[in-house]
């Protein structure tokens, strides 16, 4: 058994996201609880190709232990090795395999989601990292949606096709490759995969409050949950979580002074991490997560529109400073 499900622990995954879950995000959440990490997943031929900008996705930091590196392809060989140089590289906690990625840019190369209309080559990937890198003693994981569309839902067969590959846990999330993030996660299938294999499953998908979570941690027999885009708006779910799974209730709401300083603590890392390019450009990058983390913010509209053209760190502090000025005369 991994050793984050060890002695009755329901882990707490911060789910990979791409161009959101970088080593500077990660590292947050880590602070606010979050129990295992994986990186945005990475392609198996950028790594094959010694692509610096594909490499720098496996980075992370020790304290974000236990971390995984997840990776894409739809070659169990090239894809073994790609394991291995990692392993080689940075020694993760554990290679995770995609199998869930619905985007268009990895569906066309074969791999993510595509794969889970073709078992049989599911299930050759699965067995060519696990067989790769078994020397080394690094377990291997994947994460799945529960089918290609609704007309061929089959996470089940998929989930007892990986346990027998010996993947060692599976994070399912609960909706198919045709509804993209639309509609709702059918936790109904995520709880008969529980029930299907003695591997742990971790529960994925219309995750937004503590009380969620203990919800479906009541409902089903799934071991953790990997918690994406709620994370991506309120990061404080994860410590929200701990105490709403020990207390049964739900924490006193996060002050707004917390959460501005929470914002500008982040790019300030943000721009720490990203020197070698100016603070306009790194600023560019961060409106899109600024303007996520504005949800349920008085004004949050104009917040957005500001952070839409936001260039300098100098003028977030000084919107900060004004909303709080302004909440604190409304109150």
């Amino acid at each position: 058994m991994l050793p984050w499900f060890a002695d009755g622990r329901f882990p707490l995954y911060l789910a990979p996201m791409a161009g959101v879950t970088d080593v500077v995000f990660r590292g947050l959440c880590k602070e606010l609880g979050a129990d295992v990490m994986v990186t945005e997943f990475v392609s198996a031929e950028g790594i094959m190709l010694a692509d610096d900008r594909t490499r720098k996705y496996t980075d992370f930091d020790d304290s974000q232990r236990p971390v995984g590196v997840q990776l894409f392809g739809g070659d169990g060989a090239r894809m073994g090795e790609a394991a291995l140089r990692i392993i080689d590289w940075k020694r993760p906690d554990f290679i995770d395999i995609n199998f869930g990625c619905p985007v268009n840019k990895v569906v066309s190369k074969n791999g993510g989601s595509s794969l889970l209309r073709e078992c049989s080559l599911l299930a050759s990937v699965a067995e060519g990292v696990v067989k790769a890198v078994a020397a080394t003693g690094v377990p291997v994981t994947a994460k799945i949606r529960i089918g290609w569309d609704a007309t061929s839902v089959n996470a089940v067969a998929v989930v007892r096709i990986l346990e027998e590959c010996g993947i060692q846990a599976i994070a399912i999330h609960g909706r198919t490759r045709a509804q993209g993030y639309a509609g709702q996660a059918d936790w109904n299938v995520i709880g008969e995969c529980a029930e299907a294999t003695r591997l742990p499953v971790i529960g994925n998908g219309d995750l937004a409050t503590g009380a969620d979570i203990a919800r479906r941690r009541q409902t089903t027999r799934i071991a953790g949950v990997m918690i994406g885009r709620a994370a991506m708006s309120h990061p404080w779910i994860f410590q929200e979580a701990k105490h709403f799974l020990t207390t049964g209730h739900l924490p006193p709401q996060v002050p707004w002074e917390e959460r501005w300083s929470f914002m500008i603590r982040h790019v300030r890392l943000a721009l720490a991490s990203k020197r070698h390019q100016s603070e306009r450009h790194a600023l560019q990058h961060m409106r899109g997560r600024l303007m996520a983390y504005t949800h349920g913010f008085p004004g949050a509209k104009r917040l957005r529109l500001q952070f839409s053209s936001l260039s300098s760190l100098a003028e977030l502090e000084d919107i900060a400073a004004t909303s709080l000025a302004e909440e604190a005369v409304a109150a």
